[in-house]
């Protein structure tokens, strides 16, 4: 995959001494000479920091690590690590799971496809289909459906998975504005980034989401023992959803909008 475009994926980390597989970053970085991994250790306490130390040892011109002095969140840290990749000349920005339930090997087929389509943003999507191996509990299945459609309702986008952490995004000033400034909401987040796109599509007269987006289904996606979402968060998410809603929808949006361009 030599000729893949200069890529960044954001993977962060809190307490991953467990789950963070080494040789498989190592190895994949070693297969593909544009694609770098930047991990962010958000005020882990275990030993996550020496397990990252030790892999960016293995390759420090592709791997790199930030360390945040207390834990922020996951919607923090990937905002902190994609404004260290914007001060690279990355033409690609993702973010990836450290559990890698979605694999490593579904980047370069990312990369292609916002290579061969001309589209600023691929998300992945668990969908269980003849063929692919799509593996969820079903009580995070359902529960991830309800929460799905409520989201695409808020959106007005017909999107089938918003919390799936596989996402890449073209490398577009649009994006850059997008992650300015801290999020609105901590779980959610995925769903703020695609409001904070439609913001910018209706006031600055951009392309719209619709037309620069595609959603993916996984060829493998395999839920991961030790994940830390538990069954409260999909009330939070609820409440998450309506400060979304607000943010979007409600009087005053350009104000907001023009809140995080300024930053």
């Amino acid at each position: 995959m030599g000729d893949m475009q200069k890529t960044a994926i954001i993977i962060p980390c809190y307490n991953e001494e467990i789950r963070l597989d080494l040789s498989r970053f190592s190895e994949s970085s070693a297969k593909n000479q544009n694609l770098h991994y930047i991990f962010v250790n958000d005020g882990s306490t275990d030993s996550t920091e020496r397990k990252l130390d030790a892999l960016c040892r293995l390759n420090p011109l592709r791997i790199q690590y930030i360390t945040l002095g207390k834990n922020v969140g996951k919607a923090e840290a990937v905002r902190k690590g994609f404004v260290s990749a914007f001060e690279r000349n990355f033409e690609n920005v993702g973010y990836w799971d450290a559990d890698l339930a979605t694999p490593l090997e579904m980047i370069p087929k990312f990369c292609e496809i916002l290579e061969s389509t001309g589209k600023h943003m691929v998300i992945g999507s668990r969908v269980r289909l003849l063929g692919r191996n799509v593996q969820r509990r079903a009580i995070r299945h359902y529960l991830g459906r309800l929460f799905a459609t409520c989201a695409s309702i808020i959106l007005g986008l017909p999107v089938y998975d918003t919390q799936c952490g596989a996402k890449l995004f073209r490398n577009t000033k649009e994006l850059r504005m997008v992650f300015q400034k801290p999020f609105r909401v901590k779980w959610t987040f995925d769903v703020e980034i695609l409001a904070r796109f439609i913001l910018c599509e209706r006031f600055m007269d951009r392309t719209p989401l619709m037309e620069f987006s595609v959603e993916y289904p996984l060829d493998v996606w395999i839920d991961i023992p030790g994940s830390k979402i538990k069954m409260g968060d999909f009330f939070l998410g609820a409440f998450e959803l309506l400060k979304i809603f607000y943010f979007l929808r409600w009087p005053g949006a350009r104000n907001r909008h023009m809140e995080f361009q300024d930053r």
